[in-house]
């Protein structure tokens, strides 16, 4: 006897594609675990869709319908990287279709078109990023002029690697360790043909826009919220980022060094007298560096003054709080300043709290930590690694917990999630 299959709703079906699409661009544009299912229950429950959804760093599962006669999608996709400007965006349009402004097959091309759109910020606009970026964050680290000047041609290379990688597919799997091990050359041949002696802060700061800490603190928070598949895979995925960027530098080192000898050929390194950069930098550098990263995560520019703002704020917090509380809790209250006011401005703004909660992370992040933890192993200092691996752990469970404690201080519900309903 045929087995005659059940008439499917139109407009049912037109919700779950819209739904899908949705789904695949939020994780594309690096929605983590807790907020993505999150905020697919809120939108199917406003479109009147009963579904359930699943999502990993590579792999998004949504189920449509009653338990017994459920329709269930696999989607295959990869760990994506934050768009801040599609964010916005994409929070533009699910809002519309929830409002019922524009209908859900509407908003499934305009998502298609969203994404067909070319980058909204050029080449040299990102080059520009990287150097200015590294020669902020080289300011931290207290080096001297020429040191700082190094390192944003260290960043001019990192930027050149990274839009190479873009360009030819099959250097994404290598770009860490590839960028890791180019920069550190350049940075130990520079350093052993000069007096300059701070080889790893310059290869620090010309790498720092590739360092995984954002990923490490989202991979903790997902198992803060038992997501425990994809926070497991996320710090995973942080792990093995560090060990190719540490293996990059272990290399990049001895080769440095070994052509900087072979240049000087026993003679004394060239004298470089400059001096450190003036107090003053690091309230640049602190306005300098979320500039940089709302072009590298290519935001809105009406969003870019919201993104200096919040990594201000996060960086003050921190460091007068970490000055007079310990690193630690000053690292927490960073985070639940910066979570917490991503949530006000998405209630006030109807924009995605991502816009401005990932680029004030990335100034707290514990990166440039772990990454000396990685170095240090890799360099026999066992102890030293350990220690200093475990601190990263303290720092970004502290991040974590503090993103956290900012939702239940200001709570996550935006005006078009009515209580009750599952919010982002």
């Amino acid at each position: 006897m045929p087995v005659t299959q059940a008439p499917v709703d139109t407009a049912q079906h037109l919700s779950s594609h819209f739904i899908l699409h949705l789904a695949r661009a939020l994780h594309a544009h690096g929605y983590p675990a807790h907020r993505l299912e999150a905020v697919l229950g809120a939108v199917a429950a406003k479109l009147g869709v009963e579904a359930q959804f699943f999502t990993t760093p590579t792999s998004i599962f949504a189920g449509f319908g009653t338990q017994d006669a459920q329709r269930t999608h696999l989607m295959r996709v990869e760990p994506g990287e934050p768009n801040l400007g599609h964010l916005s965006r994409l929070d533009g349009i699910m809002s519309e279709v929830i409002d019922g402004k524009i209908t859900a097959s509407e908003g499934s091309a305009r998502i298609m078109a969203l994404l067909a759109e070319p980058p909204r910020w050029n080449k040299w606009q990102t080059l520009a990023a990287f150097v200015v970026a590294s020669t902020a964050i080289s300011c931290f680290f207290g080096v001297t002029v020429f040191e700082a000047a190094i390192a944003g041609v260290l960043g001019l290379v990192a930027g050149l690697c990274a839009l190479a990688a873009t360009a030819n597919k099959s250097l994404a799997p290598v770009l860490e360790p590839m960028t890791a091990g180019i920069v550190s050359t350049l940075a130990f041949f520079v350093a052993g043909l000069t007096t300059s002696g701070n080889a790893y802060q310059t290869s620090l700061a010309g790498l720092i826009v590739l360092l995984p800490g954002l990923t490490f603190t989202i991979g903790l928070t997902e198992l803060s919220t038992r997501h425990l598949a994809s926070g497991t895979a996320r710090l995973s995925g942080a792990l093995v980022t560090f060990l190719g960027l540490g293996f990059g530098v272990a290399l990049g080192a001895k080769a440095g060094t070994l052509f900087a000898t072979l240049v000087l050929n026993g003679n004394p390194a060239w004298m470089i007298q400059a001096p450190r950069v003036a107090w003053w930098t690091e309230a640049v550098a602190a306005v300098l560096a979320p500039l940089c990263f709302a072009v590298l995560l290519r935001a809105d520019r009406k969003d870019v003054g919201w993104i200096v703002l919040a990594g201000v704020t996060a960086f003050v917090t921190a460091r007068y709080a970490g000055r007079a509380m310990g690193e630690e809790l000053g690292a927490f209250l960073g985070a639940l300043v910066v979570g917490a006011g991503s949530n006000l401005l998405e209630r006030l703004r109807r924009a995605s709290a991502m816009v401005t909660q990932v680029p004030g992370l990335l100034i707290l992040v514990p990166g440039s930590i772990g990454f000396r933890s990685v170095t240090s192993l890799l360099g026999n200092e066992t102890i030293v690694g350990i220690d200093t691996a475990f601190h990263v752990a303290i720092i970004g469970i502290s991040l974590a917990a503090g993103l956290l404690a900012g939702n239940v201080v200001t709570g996550l519900s935006r005006p078009e999630f009515a209580e009750g309903d599952r919010t982002p």
